[in-house]
């Protein structure tokens, strides 16, 4: 109960810096794809509904499996795991860890990593997460 105090004020932190780098990420030359419900929606059900889009982002790498697991292994900031969620920025490759004993049909992408923005700088993580990209797309590239 202590922490429900001040959990408006963290995710307001949280959403914004998941906002600022989804924003980011869109123009990275190896991300294929990303999504957050705070792009673009403006006026349609985040809107309507919700303050924003929360502090979970997925990215699909323009480099496919390869290049997924040369970001996840280069992140400095982000912190791996199986739950994401809390205070901390928490990084999870689906397809090498807790998808894998999924049906292949039913599996996200293997190109795909998910972000859930914690409460740390966002300087900070844009930083980490560009020299992890670049890390990413050397791979992608060989």
């Amino acid at each position: 109960h202590r922490g429900l105090a001040t959990l408006p004020v963290r995710m307001q932190a949280q959403q914004a810096s998941a906002q600022a780098l989804a924003e980011r990420l869109q123009g990275d030359p190896a991300v294929a794809e990303v999504f957050y419900p705070g792009l673009g929606d403006e006026r349609g059900i985040v809107g309507r509904q919700m303050s924003g889009g929360g502090a979970m982002i997925a990215i699909r790498l323009a480099g496919g499996y390869a290049a997924a697991e040369a970001l996840t292994g280069a992140v400095r900031l982000f912190t791996h795991a199986v739950s994401l969620g809390g205070v901390d920025s928490l990084l999870q490759h689906p397809a090498a860890l807790t998808h894998r004993p999924v049906a292949p049909e039913a599996r996200p992408g293997a190109d795909i990593v998910r972000l859930s923005i914690g409460l740390e700088n966002i300087e900070d993580l844009a930083a980490d997460l560009e020299q992890a990209l670049v890390k990413a797309q050397a791979v992608a590239t060989v």
